[in-house]
Order: C-alpha cells, then structure tokens, then sequence
C-alpha cells in the first residue's frame, strides 16, 4: 500500500448533484408509475424550503424502544450524567442508523458539516481539494481538484486513503472522510496514500487551504475549441453558455470537450449543458426507490448542436460528468475518448433536518437514455487510450480536425 500527504480536500459534495425540478415525462424505462414530483435537487439535491413534511407513523417500530431505554439507563446510571449531550447523543444515534444501513453515500450531517458542504456549490469552501468515494469497497479519490492542495500533493484520481489522522478509513463514508479531512486553512491533515498501480502506502501531510472552485475553463487552439468543466456548480450553466458564445464568435469549427476528472454537480447544471449540444430527447432518466420513473429533457434553444464534438473522460469522470458523456454519446453526437469513467449511477437527496443537520439518503438511480445502468462499471470510450494529460488533448484536437477534412471533401464529391 502506498502512504501519501494529501492537501485540502472537498469531499463534502461526494460528487453528484441532482435537480429535479426539471421537466418530467414519461421515461424510456418501465416504469410502475409516472413521478410528478421528485423531491431532490442534486446528487447531492437539496429540497428547497419551506421542506414538504414528513409522514410519520404514530408510533416507531418496538425495536426503536431501546433508544428510550438506552437514554434512561444513562441519565439514571452513567456516572458523569450531568455532563451528557442529548444533542451529541442524538446526533450519534443518527449517524449509527445511517452507517447501518451499509450504503456509502447515504449519511447523517452535523449542521456544522451541512453549512460546510453546501458552501462548495457556491464556489468555495475549506479544505484540500478533491473528491472522495468507495470503489472496490475502499475510500477512493475521484478527482483532485485543479490547483488544489491535493493536487499539488500528487494525490490522483484513482488513489486510495487508508487512513486519515492516523485512523483507517476501513468503514469509512465519503461523506465521514470528507468531514474529516475538511477543516480551516492554514491547518494540516496526515492521510495515508496507496497510488493506483503502486504496492506501497505513503504518508503525505497537507496544509489546508481556502479552495476556489473554476468551472469552466476554455481556449481556442487554431479553429477547435478546447473546453474543460471541472465540475457542475451554479454558476456553471451560466459560465459554459458564454463560453460556447465566445468560441462561435471567434469561428470555432469542432469542439473539445474535457470532463476528465469532473465528479458531477447540480444535475439540472447538467441538462442545461448537455441541451447547449443536443436538439431534442431525454438526457437522463431516474428511477426512484418505488419505481416511478421520471425524464430529464433536452432544453430547446441549444446554440452548438451542429458543431462537430468530442469529449474527453477517464476514471475521475463520475455522476453528472457520466450523465452528460452518456447522453451525447447514445445520441450519436460525440464520441468519448480516454479511459473508463467512474461509475456512479445512484442519486442522493440531502434531507435538511429542524435541527439544522442533514441526512444523505441514496433515493434513486439514474440511467442514460439508451436505458443502460453505469452504476459499478462506467462508460467505455469509444477510442480507450492510455494518453494522459495535453497528449490526449492534442490527439482529440488532431481527430476532430481530419473528421472535419473529411466531412467536407465527402460533401464536396
């Protein structure tokens, strides 16, 4: 196993942010039921308040007695019960029923860690700079984030964190890790680093920072457009639309696109970009935990679904990212180019509490419009290469060119 340092990390979002409250159709899928109104907003979605109540029974099950009787045990018996936290102890009551339920992505937010994580989806937050989640039954990073801590650190997509602080993060949520990992700048953490590929562990110390979060990042290279999005935040729909703009002005003829290491986002970010490049049909369909069914459209109005395109994506392209790759990719408007992608096909609802703290529940998962799950195995490239970095950058911008030669002289003839 490998130990590394890793640097100020964002685990908080544990890469995918879904909207729903986009349109809803009837999906490709068979459904049980159409669904008219899906309570999320991200991958992590979070309901906007006023919150719709929820139900409760009148009575808990009997097996939640021993809670009552645990609490009565200890406020009669526990030797120091003058200084017992019902608070404390009830936010640890939660944490337990969620790591019961042995499901990584679904957890019990403190409304310290809540704030913390909401405020990376307004561009910037506190901490080392790089997605988590579980692979293979083990914490692994998704994607550093650019010119993050982590990144500079030489944490990459791929590795695994065995343990934070000197604990093992054998059990450990994304969502656990990343509370752990996240803290003011200025401040360090030790993780323990395995590489992907390497057979030894290696400690890394990294000072946290204040990470600012850029999500569109683009320049002209002759007539082909690169555009990288490194994540899919609020601001992100916004900033792709006028990109797009500006590389038209400027005479793009083909477009780049680079989701490697993007983790996800806001999904209806998602829909917004992927109508820029589609003119009509489902760009995702989510199928909740009672099999109701709903579609994510193509927004009309898309101001490049002509341009000639392809995108690229490898291991730290997860969730959203995986959304957009699949729906441009069985709709025949680009193909993929790298290496496999992630494989996050599931949906988390951020539930906000009275308290202020929060539960990550998985509520649904998701399907590309051809119908297929990537839950656990990702996209496959139609062009699998093990170039790496600008190589694989200017391989694209090199296809794309002799796709578009070709393309004209066939018209030509």
């Amino acid at each position: 196993m490998i130990v590394k340092r890793v640097i100020p990390l964002f685990v908080t979002l544990v890469i995918f942010l879904l909207s729903f409250s986009v349109f809803t159709t009837g999906c490709s899928l068979t459904c049980e039921k159409p669904l008219t109104d899906l309570p999320i907003d991200s991958d992590f979605v979070e309901e906007k308040p006023p919150y719709a109540p929820v139900e409760l029974s009148s009575e808990l099950p009997p097996e939640f007695d021993i809670i009552t009787e645990i609490w009565g045990i200890l406020s009669r018996d526990y030797i120091d019960r003058g200084k017992l936290d019902a608070k404390k102890l009830s936010h640890g009551a939660a944490k337990g029923m969620m790591e019961a339920l042995d499901e990584p992505y679904t957890a019990h937010l403190t409304p310290e860690a809540h704030q913390i994580e909401m405020s990376g989806l307004r561009g910037k937050y506190q901490g080392i700079g790089a997605y988590v989640g579980i692979k293979d039954g083990q914490l692994t990073i998704v994607t550093p984030i650019v010119g993050s801590p982590a990144e500079k650190a030489g944490i990459k997509a791929g590795d695994k964190i065995l343990e934070i602080n000197g604990e093992p993060t054998s059990g450990m949520t994304p969502t656990g890790a990343a509370l752990k990992i996240q803290g003011p700048a200025g401040t360090t953490v030790d993780l323990l680093i395995l590489h992907q590929g390497e057979s030894e562990p290696v400690g890394i110390e990294i000072v946290r920072g204040e990470i600012k979060l850029e999500s569109v990042i683009w320049e002209m290279r002759d007539d082909i457009a690169y555009i990288r999005i490194t994540q899919f935040l609020e601001s992100t729909g916004g900033d792709f639309h006028a990109a797009l703009k500006d590389v038209i002005k400027k005479g793009a003829n083909g477009i780049v696109l680079d989701l490697r290491n993007n983790p996800g986002g806001i999904l209806a970010v998602v829909v917004d970009v992927a109508s820029q490049f589609l003119a009509e049909g489902v760009v995702v369909d989510i199928v909740d935990s009672e099999g109701a069914c709903s579609s994510l459209l193509v927004e009309p109005g898309g101001i490049a679904t002509d341009l000639p395109l392809i995108v690229l994506v490898n291991d730290g392209s997860a969730s959203g990212s995986e959304v957009l790759a699949g729906a441009l990719h069985d709709y025949g408007r680009a193909e993929l180019a790298g290496s496999q992608t992630f494989g996050k096909g599931s949906v988390q609802t951020i539930r906000s509490l009275k308290d202020g703290s929060a539960l990550h529940l998985t509520t649904a998962r998701w399907f590309i419009p051809s119908g297929k799950s990537i839950d656990g195995v990702g996209l496959t490239p139609d062009f699998l290469l093990e170039l790496e970095g600008e190589e694989l950058v200017v391989w694209a911008i090199d296809y794309l060119k002799s796709q578009i030669a070709a393309s004209c002289l066939s018209v030509r003839v």
